[in-house]
């Protein structure tokens, strides 16, 4: 069975229901007993786990190509360096 939250439009009131899908839905509200009890939109709370799912099939392949190019910056950034010392000097 779902979890359904709910909210009074005029006290503020808040609560979640655990109801079958096929009940009506809740109207009066608990507090302050108004016919103001609406049901709020609210995401799934899920996830996906194991494989076969799009997360874990290329988390491996993404993680091997962040070091390689973190290597090749630094690489470049000591050749930088090394030709703007022999400029220097040269002069």
């Amino acid at each position: 069975m779902p979890i359904y939250a709910y909210r009074c439009q005029d006290c503020g009131f808040a609560k979640d229901v655990l109801q079958k899908v096929s009940d009506a839905p809740l109207t009066d509200c608990p507090s302050c007993n108004k016919p103001s009890f609406k049901k709020q939109l609210t995401a799934a709370g899920f996830q996906l786990k194991g494989t076969g799912w799009y997360v874990t099939d290329f988390r491996g392949g993404g993680s091997t190509s962040a070091p390689a190019t973190k290597s090749a910056e630094s690489d470049s950034g000591t050749s930088t360096a090394a030709s703007d010392t022999t400029a220097s000097t040269g002069t």
